[in-house]
């Protein structure tokens, strides 16, 4: 099994979707690719950047909340 990736805040801000790299974002220290998402693309979803830690985000102001992340791949975890 391989060692799972972890993430502090700079390194999570490289993949911020933009130049060619993954946009990945972290949501209650699950890091979840969402490059595949076509709301996310350019790392940009509803003023959102992808390479943060949106936990506040999706529990306080999205319509869709946590059940979106269950289809999306876990990279790693968050940890600040």
């Amino acid at each position: 099994m391989s060692e799972e990736k972890v993430f502090n805040q700079a390194e999570l801000a490289k993949f911020n979707g933009q130049d060619g790299q993954p946009a990945y974002v972290a949501i209650a220290g699950v890091v979840y690719d969402v490059s595949g998402v076509e709301a996310w693309a350019g790392g940009k979803h509803h003023g959102n950047l992808a390479g943060q830690e949106l936990t506040s985000v999706i529990d306080g102001k999205s319509p869709h909340g946590r059940k979106v992340l269950k289809n999306l791949p876990v990279v790693g975890k968050y940890e600040d």
